[in-house]
């Protein structure tokens, strides 16, 4: 296979990006590291989809995602791609992330604590579980294992957007993967074994709906007999995600601390950060901070023909030389083709 290379062709139609689009992952198949034929067959699949009558979520760096988590095998990401489209459609997965009202979270998480925190050391979210107060009879008298799922789908539509782009200006290269810790403090076999139908759930979601975004997934507190059931659930991923997976016991601090600065991590964790209401409710993180958010497309009336805005005041974006910062209250333009992936192609931050 030929050498991958920094130029990247973009579709005018489908790539309207205003954050970096070269991947600091330097393996073949990233955006900014393609082979000519990598290339063909992002245009292949493209052309395929949009013959089967798809429209939307055809820009490249997600056709790209979807190459990746079948290997470049064209007809298999079509399966794929298709399949998330009907799964999409069917859970009604556009309406939730803009109407669904999780109103019960403050109690769900005094029992099952779900939540992005702060970004690691390479910029990424961080999305944290802590599965030791897990209760599920207690849980099904506040909420239903559908409202369960429907708030992980919304979540992992954040992820896509406001929070990977965010992240991606902030740190100057793109982002597209999360780092996940799984506390399991004061999980038995007995506690693990109850929440096996939520899990093999969520893990078909993710791996089926949302590839190619777990970046590290470290497991800690894992206690004893852990072994037998990770291997339980290692059935449900795919190897490629399981190399990405840490499992470490209770002396988990200082390998976790040397992937998540210290005042980035939670107090319950062996950090420093102890955000006033509890890091589980904050969801702090460059989503959140003005300088590097925008407007998410689906939080606009019609996606496909707005252009992404800081505020409902705001005016067309206001072109941006590379490198640097943005006025306050202004849009960057998008992001074009980009040939030199040795430059930053965001303001890196101060």
């Amino acid at each position: 296979m030929a050498a991958p290379t920094n130029k990247m062709e973009l579709d005018p139609k489908y790539d309207n990006y205003d954050f970096p689009i070269i991947s600091p992952n330097t393996q073949s198949g990233h955006p900014g590291h393609i082979t000519a034929q990598q290339e063909a067959q992002v245009f292949q699949l493209r052309t395929q989809l949009e013959q089967a009558g798809c429209k939307d979520r055809l820009d490249t760096l997600t056709m790209l995602r979807f190459l990746r988590a079948r290997k470049f095998d064209v007809a298999a990401s079509m399966k794929m791609f298709l399949d998330c489209e009907k799964w999409r459609k069917d859970f009604g997965v556009d309406d939730l992330v803009r109407n669904f009202d999780y109103k019960e979270k403050p109690q769900v998480f005094q029992y099952y604590p779900q939540y992005y925190h702060k970004t690691d050391k390479d910029g990424r979210p961080v999305y944290i579980e802590h599965l030791g107060k897990v209760d599920l009879p207690a849980m099904y008298r506040i909420t239903t294992a559908d409202r369960m799922l429907q708030n992980l789908v919304v979540e992992y539509e954040k992820v896509a957007d406001p929070r990977l782009p965010a992240c991606s200006r902030k740190s100057g290269h793109l982002l597209e993967t999360c780092c996940t810790i799984m506390d399991l403090k004061g999980v038995g076999i007995s506690k693990a074994s109850s929440v096996y139908g939520y899990v093999q759930q969520a893990s078909g979601i993710s791996q089926n709906y949302y590839p190619e975004r777990l970046g590290k997934l470290y497991i800690v507190n894992a206690p004893w007999g852990f072994a037998g059931v990770f291997s339980f659930i290692k059935g449900f991923l795919d190897p490629i995600t399981v190399a990405k997976i840490h499992v470490l016991g209770s002396g988990y601090q200082k390998e976790l601390l040397q992937q998540i600065p210290a005042e980035n991590l939670p107090q319950s964790l062996g950090g420093k950060c102890d955000c006033p209401g509890g890091c589980q409710l904050a969801d702090l993180g460059p989503w959140t901070e003005k300088e590097w958010t925008r407007t998410p497309k689906w939080a606009q009336q019609d996606p496909s023909t707005q252009t992404i805005k800081n505020d409902p005041g705001a005016t067309e974006p206001t072109p941006v030389a590379s490198g640097t910062a943005p006025a306050a209250g202004k849009t960057p333009a998008p992001y074009q083709d980009v040939t030199d992936g040795d430059k930053a192609q965001a303001p890196m931050p101060s």
